[in-house]
């Protein structure tokens, strides 16, 4: 009967074998990139109304109902409920300046604040829209984002344009090596593509403001490892 560590011995040099075949094979390995350009087919527009009273109470009501007018107006601009929500509500203390910092301020009055998020199906409409909003009172004007909802088509065609060219930068390489393309090996999306680009615009906007949709830029990066063998 063998030794117990005779047995290990042997087991080891027949595995030998097997591990030197996991090493990986000759391979090429670049990253392919795509960008698609396309306008923004939705947008959403933060906008509300901001107030100011002595008391907690008046600047709740005037607020209350200088965000009805808003609403109403709204709503008589052909926007569904469903596409606008409330997106801020509060009401805070006011303080004066107290330079001096010696104990606590007192309260000089409150101020209210309302936010809607308002969805436009149709772009083209968000100038008529911050024409409305300021026109029915509304102070608070966030910022515009455009988005752009179909983006999963896009991002297919730009992952396939991807794919193309990594495989025209691997020919680069092995041509100038002097080896044969081979299959890729493996393939890798970089990062997560973004299919929404939000472009923000600064409170404070005037009624009849120009605003530019312009386009949104999706972009698709792929990792791809090719396998090469010499040429014959």
């Amino acid at each position: 009967m063998k030794h117990p560590l005779a047995l290990v011995i042997a087991a080891a040099l027949l595995a030998t074998p097997a591990l030197a075949q996991t090493v990986p094979p000759p391979a090429i390995a670049v990253t392919g990139e795509a960008t698609v350009s396309v306008p923004p087919d939705q947008a959403q527009i933060n906008g509300g109304v901001t107030t100011e009273a002595k008391t907690a109470r008046e600047a709740s009501e005037a607020n209350n109902a200088a965000m009805g007018k808003v609403l109403l107006a709204l709503k008589g601009a052909g926007i569904e409920e469903k596409d606008y929500q409330t997106s801020r509500l509060s009401l805070q203390p006011q303080y004066p300046p107290n330079p001096n910092r010696t104990g606590p301020a007192a309260i000089s009055g409150y101020r209210a604040s309302n936010r809607v998020t308002i969805k436009l199906r149709d772009v083209t409409k968000v100038a008529n829209i911050v024409d409305v909003l300021v026109g029915a009172g509304a102070n608070d004007i966030g910022g515009i984002n455009f988005v752009v909802t179909q983006a999963s088509k896009l991002l297919d065609d730009a992952r396939e344009q991807a794919i193309a060219d990594a495989r025209r930068k691997a020919q680069i390489y092995a041509k100038a090596a002097g080896v044969t393309l081979g299959e890729p090996i493996s393939i890798s999306e970089e990062g997560a593509p973004t299919p929404m680009f939000r472009s923000k615009v600064a409170g404070g906007m005037a009624a009849s403001a120009p605003v530019a949709q312009g386009e949104e830029t999706l972009s698709v990066a792929v990792n791809v490892s090719w396998a090469i063998k010499s040429k014959e």
